[in-house]
């Protein structure tokens, strides 16, 4: 099988990703901690989530780190812990330079330890500039070149709502109830207040699946 890393929080996305690229692959799992305040959280879930049967083929969490603690001011909402409110909408989550930093510093990854393809969690309509097919393949170019090391950017579920995703982690037997989506989660319990619960929550709406999320706050529907 051919190798494939994986940018893998605990979300449901790329937890789903992961057990999809799985089927075909030989999957390296890579966390890259920012400095973000819920990825204690992320990376607990993450433990948890590893530990069952659909990622029993994975090799070993990579754990990196590429911080933006000297880039975004104190000031800012994900560094503080408080995001903006439950019906934002996505623009005002946007996260500076978020998937410049995930496939930089994967792709370094990769070009170390021999791997040419990197899978990322995108979904349909996302609406960020480092998001879009042309930021993969050109970024994609950028760093085979600067690394002198193949290295492809996929995103499979580009094509998917996330309600798609749900109903494919079901079928691939992912513990959904163990993911994480939420931008101000305590003790692994989702926040309910901010807009990744709202979106989770219509997502499995929409998806027609019973949601198992523990919410501190149950979102108001």
């Amino acid at each position: 099988m051919s190798s494939t890393a994986v940018l893998l929080s605990a979300g449901l996305d790329s937890a789903v990703l992961a057990a999809h690229e799985a089927r075909t692959s030989h999957v390296h799992p890579v966390y890259v901690s920012a400095g973000l305040a819920w990825e204690g959280a992320e990376l607990a879930a993450l433990d948890q989530l590893l530990a069952t049967p659909p990622y029993a083929s994975l090799a070993p969490l990579a754990r990196l780190t590429f911080t933006v603690r000297d880039l975004y001011p104190p000031t800012h909402w994900a560094l503080r812990g408080e995001p903006p409110a439950f019906d934002t909408p996505d623009e005002d989550v946007y996260l500076t330079g978020r998937n410049i930093i995930l496939v930089t510093k994967a792709s370094i990854y990769c070009a170390q330890h021999g791997i040419g393809r990197i899978a990322q969690g995108s979904l349909a309509h996302n609406p960020f500039p480092d998001a879009t097919p042309e930021f993969f393949a050109s970024i994609g170019r950028a760093l085979s070149l600067g690394l002198a090391h193949d290295v492809r950017i996929d995103t499979p579920f580009a094509q998917k709502e996330k309600s798609d995703v749900i109903r494919l982690g079901v079928e691939l037997g992912v513990p959904l109830e163990l993911t994480l989506s939420c931008m101000n989660p305590k003790d692994g319990v989702h926040c309910g207040l901010c807009s990744k619960c709202r979106e989770r929550r219509d997502a499995f709406n929409e998806a027609g699946v019973p949601d198992p999320t523990r919410y501190a706050v149950q979102p108001v529907r």
